[in-house]
């Protein structure tokens, strides 16, 4: 009985690792460039304004930028405002997504009953069915010394609506992103 709870643990965290909500984008990686050649990194200042910035946007950065820390720390590299190896610019896009379908006369909650007009007609219209906001994290890994992009690379997903859900996310979205950083 042990053994077939151990199983079932294993098959369902492995269900749940390989549907991830984060895909990783836009990859670049420059000629020469690794990561193990840095020691030291900071932020570029993030310069944000407009509509887009909602209420939690600076809380949110920063949740960014502790992420993106721990992953450097992962990788054998510290935080340094005095002259660092590397510069990260983090890039951030949310877009307000509209999802739709195309209706089908073969669908009768589609059709609109035929009331005996002679001028009746139908025909297929898209339909507005939700919408949602989708979230896109660029990074840009620049050696300081020369001014070159050495590494480029994106993080997409759904916003969640939830703010309590952001925090994983940005988690997630972190360690998947730097997974492909070599």
């Amino acid at each position: 009985m042990v053994n077939r709870m151990k199983k079932l643990l294993l098959l369902l965290t492995t269900i749940t690792c390989a549907c991830s909500s984060v895909s990783i984008t836009g990859v670049h990686n420059a000629n020469g460039f690794s990561i193990k050649n840095f020691k030291t990194f900071n932020f570029y200042d993030v310069d944000a304004s407009g509509d887009g910035i909602g209420e939690n946007y600076q809380n949110n950065l920063k949740l960014l930028k502790e992420a993106i820390e721990k992953q450097m720390k992962l990788k054998g590299i510290s935080l340094s405002t005095s002259e660092p190896d590397l510069l990260v610019n983090i890039g951030i896009v949310i877009s307000q997504e509209v999802q739709t379908r195309q209706t089908d006369f073969s669908n009768p909650a589609d059709r609109t009953a035929y009331m005996g007009q002679r001028s009746y007609s139908w025909q297929s219209q898209t339909v507005v069915v939700g919408s949602y906001r989708e979230g896109t994290v660029t990074l840009d890994l620049v050696d300081r010394v020369s001014n070159k992009l050495g590494w480029q690379g994106s993080a997409e997903s759904v916003v969640p609506e939830k703010e309590k859900n952001i925090p994983a996310l940005i988690e997630e979205g972190m360690a998947a992103l730097f997974t492909k950083i070599k």
